[in-house]
């Protein structure tokens, strides 16, 4: 008689999403205020630094998203719920935007100004509303109360 087990994910895959998912969010506020700063004071070093920081969050960015989507979408499809999906969504948003982020970033001096600080704006409202989603799920999902 064949016992169905239920799909659980790796222990390992979570200790490294765990990890390295809120680098990035840190990495991408570090650039917020690099250009918000850059705006108000114009020195070319704070648009250099943040050009820096979004490059660091987007490669710290891309092994979280592979193990979510691994989780998400491959291996525990059964165990994802409609928060994991639009948290993974959310979060491969922000990327794309970082990414058109990062291309400004490249340009010349001013030329940065509003649009790298409006990508950047957005970049961090993306992940931020993935991180509280996340944060009413799990308290939902554990009984706890708001």
């Amino acid at each position: 008689m064949p016992v169905n087990t239920a799909p659980h994910r790796s222990v390992l895959a979570n200790a490294v999403y765990g990890l390295l998912n809120p680098l990035p969010f840190g990495f991408f506020v570090a650039a917020l205020i690099f250009d918000i700063l850059y705006v108000r004071t114009a020195g070319v070093l704070w648009n250099k630094g943040a050009a820096w920081l979004i490059v660091f969050g987007l490669l710290l960015a891309i092994i979280p998203r592979f193990v979510s989507l691994a989780q998400v979408w491959i291996t525990s499809r059964q165990l994802a719920q409609r928060a994991d999906k639009l948290d993974f969504w959310l979060n491969l948003l922000a990327i794309v935007v970082a990414i058109f982020n990062a291309f400004a970033h490249s340009r010349d001096a001013y030329a940065v100004v509003p649009t790298g600080v409006w990508l950047s704006t957005i970049t961090v409202l993306l992940l931020a509303i993935a991180q509280v989603l996340m944060a009413v799920h799990d308290s939902a999902r554990e009984g706890v109360q708001p």
